[in-house]
């Protein structure tokens, strides 16, 4: 019977991780590549997965467009050490996703030691082929 139980429950366990479909892979991929290049600073890379018309909240308020969000990653304004993301959820709706998560986060900005906590909300579009960021929008946990 024991048996029988392990077995179901890993079968779910699969069918759960599965159940991922193609798209949401594929804006997780982004999502991971977005996070690898911002603590890397890659310029290019975040120039690639940022769209053209891009709308970047910060949890202070401030907002900025493709060009200096990408500017001030790169340059080392906005220096992230180290990234951490957690409790993630992706929800795909045509050339639409909606990916939600925790962000932690250990910052060096202007030579600054620092933290951050926050939840993000994340709105990618498919353009061209490729998942590109046209909205992310920062909020403190409280």
């Amino acid at each position: 019977m024991k048996n029988i139980i392990l077995s179901v429950v890993l079968m779910l366990s699969v069918a759960s991780i599965n159940a991922q479909s193609k798209h949401e892979k594929a804006v997780a991929n982004a999502v991971e590549q977005l996070r690898v290049a911002m603590v890397d600073g890659n310029k290019t890379q975040l120039e690639k997965l940022a769209a053209d018309k891009l709308s970047y909240g910060h949890s202070s308020g401030k907002i900025e467009d493709k060009n200096s969000f990408v500017t001030n990653i790169a340059n080392g304004n906005s220096d992230f050490v180290s990234i951490d993301l957690s409790e993630q959820t992706i929800s795909v709706s045509g050339k639409t996703a909606i990916v939600r998560h925790i962000l932690k986060a250990k910052t060096n900005d202007g030579g600054k030691p620092g933290e951050a906590h926050i939840r993000i909300l994340l709105v990618w579009q498919k353009q061209g082929g490729q998942w590109k960021m046209i909205a992310r929008q920062a909020v403190r946990i409280v």
